[in-house]
């Protein structure tokens, strides 16, 4: 476990009352209830106090016993003292009436000895969001309140705009935290630190220098008992404008005046607001064979379990520059990267044969997994006689380093950026809408879904997609780990 010698310390949540909703869920045993227990036992939110609430028949008793087979699970090696500590934090709001919410807040509260803010956790469904919002707001729970948000943020412009005004009925919009845990992962501030810390790349990250870049985001689960969920959605709305879009932004963006949750949501919105409309032509989507046989997926459908698109940003850093994106269920690996291709030399010297070009061109790769990781792939001459030509690569993982112990989880992260008020990894009202805005005509008017093996990468005509270039994945050399390195 992290202590304050192995990492810096960074400014700790000020007194907090966090509401889980939907306490009982998934989210909360494996993400939730650990993240929190780690806050605590580091430093980062030593005043916490935090109150379940869920439509299942628990008490406080079975809440404890449940939090703590959740730690047992996803928390090993969790201390009898940290664990006893942390259990005396958990209370339990049974049902769904305002009294017993307020009650439960008022219990919470009871021992401490100064003001709470309160941090709203909504891990619910989308269509009981606004009831727990109103629900809330009868309780008397708004003020000193903040509220953190799941995705998807609506399924189109309309309904996204509906609901930021519902929202914004109950809570200001500062006041709204638009989650997504892609964000909280360290990797996807390594990219800022990246492009904005290092005079060597910034000058470099532009049209003229960057021939295009991939974010790509294949997962080898498939519907994993959510079936009614994802028929409802489909993966452009739970994976490309809930996440890829705003991995893009952080990749794409200008560099903001300052460091601060307003400067850098003001320079995402500036892309979102110079993306180009989706065009219909420009999208692969794709279903996996056996998809319509899954317990509660209509046999007929045409939910896509994949998509691929190419989408341009209209402005003087990224005319003409494409951005290939992909994610998609039952594929043949789990990945989440970000790859830069650079544009090749416009003339070369080596000869036929040399190797130049032959494994295309140089590329920096993000790797946003839980275990983060960079590489700069480009060509260097073959030891021995002659001038043969090999793809070589500088890579970084964050493991190798003595900073690995200060990691937080994504989840982690973000819980504490929202109690602390900061805004930095979270979505706007503006940015969101927009985003529905320039999907509205792929939603209108979606391509046919074409068939795709499970642990295939996706239907064949992602190729003539990226054509001609090529799909970064799967790569042509594997990660290099320590072991190796050390050999």
């Amino acid at each position: 476990m992290v202590n304050a010698t192995e990492r810096e310390r960074g400014r700790p949540a000020p007194p907090t009352t966090v509401v889980l909703f939907g306490a009982t869920g998934d989210l909360s045993r494996r993400k939730l209830l650990p993240g929190l227990l780690h806050l605590i036992s580091s430093g980062l939110m030593p005043h916490v106090q935090i109150v379940g609430t869920s439509l299942d028949d628990f008490t406080r008793d079975s809440f404890v016993q449940f939090a703590r087979e959740a730690i047992d699970e996803f928390e090993p090696g969790c201390s009898e003292d940290r664990w006893a500590d942390f259990a005396k934090r958990l209370y339990w709001a049974p049902g769904a009436t305002t009294e017993a919410l307020r009650d439960a807040v008022a219990e919470a509260e009871a021992d401490c000895s100064e003001p709470q803010e309160r941090l709203h956790y909504l891990s619910v469904p989308p269509n009981a969001a606004l009831a727990v919002l109103h629900r809330l707001r009868d309780a008397g729970l708004v003020e000193r309140g903040r509220v953190v948000m799941e995705k998807p943020f609506g399924v189109d412009l309309e309904s996204a705009k509906m609901l930021n005004a519902a929202v914004h009925e109950v809570f200001e919009e500062d006041r709204v935290f638009r989650i997504d845990h892609f964000l909280g992962k360290e990797a996807a501030l390594n990219i800022l630190a990246f492009r904005f810390a290092n005079g060597l790349f910034e000058p470099i990250w532009n049209r003229t220098m960057i021939d295009h870049i991939q974010i790509d985001v294949p997962e080898t689960l498939g519907l994993e008992q959510r079936a009614s969920f994802y028929e409802a959605t489909g993966a452009y709305r739970d994976m490309v404008v809930t996440h890829l879009f705003q991995v893009l932004a952080f990749t794409a963006m200008e560099a903001p005046t300052a460091l601060d949750p307003e400067s850098i949501t003001e320079e995402k919105y500036k892309v979102f607001r110079s993306m180009l409309p989706i065009n219909t032509d420009d999208v692969v989507r794709g279903q996996y064979l056996g998809y319509r046989e899954e317990k509660g997926v209509d046999p007929e459908s045409e939910t896509e379990t994949f998509i691929a698109l190419k989408c341009y940003i209209d402005n003087w850093r990224w005319a003409g520059v494409p951005f290939y994106l992909r994610t998609g269920k039952k594929l043949a690996e789990g990945q989440r990267i970000i790859s830069v291709a650079f544009k090749e030399p416009p003339q070369s010297m080596f000869p036929d044969g040399s190797g130049v070009g032959q494994h295309g061109p140089d590329h920096l790769t993000f790797d946003l997994s839980d275990q983060p990781k960079m590489s700069l792939s480009f060509y260097g001459k073959r030891p021995g006689p002659g001038f043969r030509l090999d793809k070589v690569s500088m890579q970084f993982a964050m493991d190798e380093t003595s900073w690995q112990g200060s990691v937080l989880e994504a989840y982690e992260r973000l819980i504490l950026d929202a109690s602390k008020g900061n805004r930095t990894l979270f979505n706007s009202a503006q940015g969101v809408e927009r985003l529905w805005e320039v999907s509205q005509h792929l939603l209108e008017d979606p391509p046919p879904v074409r068939p795709y093996q499970p642990g295939s990468w996706g239907p064949n005509q992602i190729h003539q997609l990226v054509a001609p270039h090529a799909w970064r994945l799967p790569f042509e050399r594997k990660w290099r780990t320590m072991k190796e390195n050390d050999d």
